[in-house]
């Protein structure tokens, strides 16, 4: 039965084909023909050999072989066809950058289907995304927009699908209620579209009603113009939905006299601002928008990150704003912490706020992160302890207010070190220390007369690293009116040692050789010789002085440093060489130290 069918469907089939190529005249019409193969292949578009063409004429089947060759020219031609409408379309909806064929791409579909007026889906918007048709998938999209627009304002008659088309710019113009210009108007009228023009003076009748009750809404009736054209209606409608005007619509406001606009717009500028800082602040429960309310001006000093003073916690805690005060607290600690971070001091008043809300942690840091800041101020950032019970906080704070240390402070500084086994006592503590005691003696100098002052401020600005101000001290000694030897001998030698400081060495001189004539069993003038000796590179005579010194009661070690002070100050590298073989030569072991720059000057080398 399954048979009966077959043979019957390729009869029908052949009996079609015959009819088509125009060979109903050839009698045999069993599906087994040599021209139902023929004819298949033609049907499938396969170019025929030559056998099956010398058949089809040995038959004289020559309106066959006609049809067939009009059939193949056909063929070609539409493939052409299609080819170029694929082209075509590509180009027009931005697609060039797709270079698949058109007999397998998806794209040719998408874009007849755009063509003939229908809209994607979804699937399709993915497709094109995917392909990397990024403008493609935006310009169809925006038809369909424009198309939705003509659908809506009843103007589908409007061919031009294009979103560069001007009807596309004014319907968009229209749907936002916006004006239009009189060139849009006269283009609609050239295209006779009447219904759009209907629609917009409709629209202007609206804007016109609009305005005039704004004008009574916001007390600006005072203005003549009713045009909708007027700035005014634009700032207008600005105040009506809640928008700041800038400076130029205040101004013109101003000019046009309308101050009672400008108040009702500032107020309602405030009441915005209340409203949005009663939520940022969870008090919305004060249901009072007022401006005027004292609510307002607790919340924008809460915005300025200032502290809430008693008056306004109370007035909080009374609405049980519980919510409120717990961000004021934060918020302030926050500022507190970025104030630490900066390593700015906190206040007294700030200390204590933090003591009494219970952030002691909070103190601590500030604490920490001010010790921090003092090594690094003094250069001893290397010292290991970060504690702020550490005797070094202590004693830095001391120097910060110009406070004098103690004795045992001293001490504690001499004893520490460093990691780098540096002495604690020296460098910009050191100066800071000499600096502060300097400026006791003077100010004890001028309380009491006492001219021991002198001689204790100047030894302590010398080693302050001021000799200038060491020496302005002692410019204009009276030396003669003096009757205490052994205080001229001080006063001169801490002269001498202002100028040999600025190297002056020749004054210096006088200066250490008059002390000695005063007081010649005083070890400090005999010093000062020979650390001038030793500046003068006279090395011998000031090994002198210095045993001279000792013998007096100079510590040996003092004369260590006066010749440490004189290579370190050497201002002429050869200079320094020569003090430095020298020591070395003398004594390798006592002056060891001198190794190092020895060291750093084959380093420069």
């Amino acid at each position: 039965m399954n048979m009966d069918i077959d043979y019957q469907n390729r009869l029908n089939h052949f009996t079609a084909l015959k009819s088509k190529y125009q060979a109903s005249k050839y009698q045999d019409s069993s599906p087994s023909s040599l021209l139902y193969l023929i004819l298949r292949k033609v049907d499938l578009g396969i170019e025929l050999c030559d056998l099956e063409l010398n058949w089809l004429r040995e038959y004289e089947l020559e309106e066959s072989l006609k049809a067939i060759k009009q059939e193949q020219q056909h063929r070609v031609k539409e493939f052409s066809n299609l080819e170029f409408e694929f082209s075509t379309l590509k180009s027009k909806y931005i697609a060039t950058k797709h270079n698949v064929s058109w007999e397998s791409s998806h794209l040719y579909f998408i874009l007849v289907k755009v063509e003939s007026g229908n809209l994607l889906t979804d699937s399709e918007f993915n497709w094109l995304k995917s392909h990397g048709l990024h403008e493609t998938n935006a310009l169809i999209k925006e038809m369909e927009r424009f198309h939705t627009l003509k659908y809506k304002y009843k103007v589908t008659k409007y061919s031009d699908s294009s979103p560069n088309s001007p009807l596309y710019k004014i319907l968009q113009q229209l749907d936002k209620k916006a004006r239009l210009s009189n060139s849009d108007i006269n283009w609609l009228k050239q295209k006779e579209l009447f219904e759009i023009i209907d629609i917009f003076q409709q629209q202007e009748s609206e804007r016109e009603a609009d305005f005039l009750q704004l004008k009574i809404k916001y007390q600006a009736t005072k203005e003549p113009n009713l045009s909708i054209s007027s700035p005014l209606y634009s700032i207008l409608k600005k105040i009506n939905t809640d928008k700041t005007l800038i400076e130029s619509e205040v101004f013109w406001l101003e000019q046009h006299g309308l101050t009672e606009t400008i108040t009702i717009a500032h107020e309602l500028e405030e009441k915005r601002k209340f409203i949005a800082l009663k939520a940022k602040y969870k008090a919305t429960q004060h249901e009072d928008s007022s401006p005027k309310n004292h609510l307002y001006k607790v919340l924008k000093n809460l915005e300025l990150s200032n502290r809430l003073d008693e008056q306004d916690l109370n007035f909080l805690k009374k609405r049980k704003l519980t919510e409120t005060i717990a961000i004021a607290n934060t918020k302030y600690v926050s500022t507190l912490k970025f104030k630490i971070e900066l390593r700015e001091n906190l206040t007294n008043t700030e200390i204590e706020w933090l003591e009494t809300n219970g952030y002691e942690d909070i103190i601590l840091l500030a604490r920490e992160k001010h010790f921090e800041g003092l090594k690094l101020k003094y250069d001893i950032l290397e010292y290991p302890h970060k504690s702020t019970s550490s005797p070094l906080y202590a004693i830095l704070l001391k120097l910060e207010k110009k406070e004098r240390l103690e004795a045992t402070d001293v001490a504690w500084l001499e004893e520490n070190k460093t990691s780098r086994y540096i002495k604690l006592f020296s460098g910009k503590i050191m100066i800071a220390y000499h600096t502060i005691e300097a400026n006791f003696y003077e100010q004890e100098f001028k309380r009491t007369g006492n001219k021991w002052n002198i001689a204790n401020a100047s030894s302590h600005w010398r080693k302050a690293d001021q000799p200038e101000s060491a020496l302005q001290l002692t410019n204009n000694l009276e030396i003669d009116k003096i009757k205490e030897n052994k205080l001229k001998s001080a006063l001169l030698t801490s002269r001498g040692g202002g100028l040999r400081d600025i190297a002056k060495l020749d004054e210096a001189e006088k200066c250490a050789r008059k002390a000695i004539e005063y007081q010649p069993k005083s070890h400090h003038p005999y010093t000062l010789m020979g650390a001038i000796c030793f500046e003068r590179h006279q090395y011998s005579d000031g090994e002198y002085w210095f045993q001279e010194a000792i013998k007096r009661g100079a510590n040996p070690r003092d004369m260590d440093s006066e010749i440490k002070r004189v290579v370190k100050n050497a201002k002429d590298e050869n200079q320094r060489r020569q003090v430095v073989e020298y020591l070395l030569k003398k004594d390798p072991e006592r002056y060891a130290w001198a190794k190092f720059y020895r060291k750093k000057q084959k380093d420069k080398n």
